[in-house]
């Protein structure tokens, strides 16, 4: 994929782009002790997988903004990044180590712990946002992607730099408050409840998501697993309710997923309402939940379109005041 000198990049993701190694444990799980289990590696990070599925999804020009390091599985990212059909504009730092995140999921795909050992995000990436090229190519893209693996100092740079639309994506509830530093500057957040919950301190629904408007993220999109997924838009909250899936073969990756097909089609279809976007993510979501790894197979053919004709949509009633 190359740029278009004309009109730059449609989507410019800066973020993670590392190694994922999931353990797959074979029945019962017994903490503090050793588990039975499989471990297969593979590529993501947030901004990765989502771009790889706005990719699939028909995106345009595509590109990526990271930072990994001179060893072997810096090859292997960079590899990944260009068989998606991405334009690579990362850092290859040689005296540093590529980031990695490493999750052990129980026998129904659900995770238990995971591991993020990823200094050179916190370090090397926002000295990379300096450079001129890539303030020329933030600048100049049609819409910018972060997550919450660039420290606050990324963040605001990237921010400063941009003038299309900002699409954010939470990355954990450890990371997710770095993002309030642009708050003012996101289109669309992405998150899920417990991502949610570390922002407002809040368990139910729509006091968690009036809280999200209080600290400025005026629209959100916050995932529950197999519930509703949750859209505040302007001040008004709807539920987005997907079709029963049969089964999850790996939940890594779904929530980027779907974070990524949303954007694309807000994109693709100016105007079209968030609630119905969200339709596409749920769709690109589900069929990543039944694919080993961080990103679908395919998002064409009817199975997908099956999916998305399924949502169904329901506006929420307005947090009460002293609601909890």
């Amino acid at each position: 994929m190359t740029e278009d000198s004309a009109t730059g990049w449609m989507l410019l993701g800066i973020g993670g782009a590392h190694m994922d190694r999931i353990g797959h444990i074979y029945g019962s799980y017994h903490a503090g002790a050793s588990n039975p289990g499989r471990l297969t590696t593979t590529v993501g990070g947030g901004t990765l997988n989502a771009l790889r599925t706005a990719c699939l999804a028909g995106t345009g020009a595509v590109a990526l903004i990271s930072a990994r390091g001179g060893d072997h599985d810096g090859a292997i990212v960079a590899d990944t990044v260009e068989a998606a059909g991405l334009g690579d504009l990362s850092a290859v730092f040689l005296d540093r180590r590529t980031a990695s995140y490493t999750a052990i999921l129980d026998a129904s795909g659900e995770q238990i712990a995971g591991l993020a050992d990823m200094e050179i995000y916190e370090t090397a990436l926002p000295r990379q946002l300096r450079r001129k090229a890539l303030r020329e190519a933030i600048a100049s893209a049609n819409a910018i992607l972060v997550d919450a693996n660039l420290p606050v100092a990324g963040l605001e740079a990237a921010a400063g730099h941009a003038t299309g639309p900002i699409f954010a994506i939470a990355i954990s509830p450890a990371k997710v408050l770095r993002l309030t530093a642009i708050a003012g500057r996101i289109d669309t957040i992405f998150m899920n409840r417990r991502e949610m919950k570390a922002l407002t301190s809040e368990d139910s629904d729509a006091p968690g998501l009036a809280g999200l408007a209080a600290l400025g993220f005026n629209r959100a999109v916050v995932t529950g697993g197999a519930g509703p997924v949750l859209v505040q838009d302007a001040g008004i909250q709807h539920e987005v309710s997907p079709p029963a899936l049969d089964a999850v073969v790996d939940v890594t990756g779904a929530g980027d997923a779907l974070a990524g097909a949303t954007i694309h089609s807000l994109l693709r279809y100016p105007g079209l309402a968030l609630c119905d976007a969200v339709r596409f993510g749920i769709a690109a979501a589900q069929m990543t939940l039944r694919t080993e790894g961080p990103v679908a197979e395919t998002l064409s053919g009817p199975e997908p379109e099956a999916i998305r004709a399924a949502c169904t949509i329901r506006e929420m009633q307005p947090s009460k005041e002293g609601a909890t």
